[in-house]
């Protein structure tokens, strides 16, 4: 079991999620995120003050996988969010140690789905 985190521009949701529900992955978490990488910010003017924004606005996916939605599920990531720009975002895989559905008890990855 894998947990694949992903951060990506915010108008690319809408494409990363198509492709994955395309890879057949419809479970994920999505949170609104902050943070900064090679973009370092911009600065912008706010009633005549030149404000420096160096936190940008990012989407945070968290989504829970079985070894052999590992790769159909970065793939996808990859090809809803790229646009070969600085800012595309990143991927990454951690081990997953256990997983436990609340509802039925069911551990391992017959709780992931």
């Amino acid at each position: 079991m894998k947990l694949i985190v992903a951060m990506i521009q915010p108008h690319k949701l809408p494409d990363v999620k198509k492709e994955l529900y395309d890879a057949e992955v419809f479970k994920m978490t999505v949170t609104n995120a902050l943070g900064c990488g090679q973009q370092k910010g911009y600065s912008e003017t706010y009633r005549g003050v030149a404000q420096e924004v160096n936190l940008l606005k990012k989407v945070r996916l968290e989504i829970a996988v079985n070894e052999d939605f590992v790769q159909p599920t970065i793939n996808a990531i990859i090809k809803g969010a790229k646009t070969g720009n600085i800012g595309d975002g990143k991927i990454f895989v951690l081990d997953l140690p256990e997983c436990i559905r609340i509802r039925t008890g069911e551990k391992g990855g017959e709780a992931i789905g």
